[in-house]
């Protein structure tokens, strides 16, 4: 089963006073890796990493490690991610919510680690359910 990681348990990995930092910290620690991830993800996670006055390169030594992968090219998947930006347009999706959309649809069986509540909404391939794993009921 392919794990596909979020911006928002990332970040709180790495952020001791995010509400879900342990949570977060149990889902890496349980997990044998490689989390699965897009560019937009690493993007967003350094941003924040960064606005918050913690160190982005602490996010990219997970990719270094090989403990997270980027998987999936957007130049590779444009049409497939514009599709779902269209589909999602009344969410809206962003643009790392449509690349872990599609990453679902390419590594199957998957679940996606995500503290985003937009993700119920989302389906692949149409109408499948992901799977989550979320510290929320």
């Amino acid at each position: 089963m392919h794990l596909i990681l979020d911006t928002g348990p990332w970040v709180a990995l790495h952020c001791r006073d995010d509400n879900h930092h342990e949570w977060a910290a149990a889902q890496f620690a349980q997990s044998p890796g490689p989390f699965l991830t897009c560019e937009a993800v690493v993007a967003e996670t350094c941003f924040l990493l960064a606005s918050a006055g913690f160190d982005p390169a602490k996010a990219l030594a997970l990719i270094e490690r090989g403990v997270v992968r980027v998987a999936m090219s957007l130049g590779e998947e444009v049409a497939a991610v514009s599709a779902l930006f269209q589909r999602y347009d009344n969410v809206p999706a962003s643009l790392a919510d449509a690349c872990l959309i599609r990453l679902a649809e390419l590594n199957e069986p998957c679940r996606v680690l995500t503290l985003d509540s937009d993700f119920h909404i989302y389906r692949r391939h149409g109408r499948k359910v992901i799977s989550l794993v979320t510290p929320f009921p």
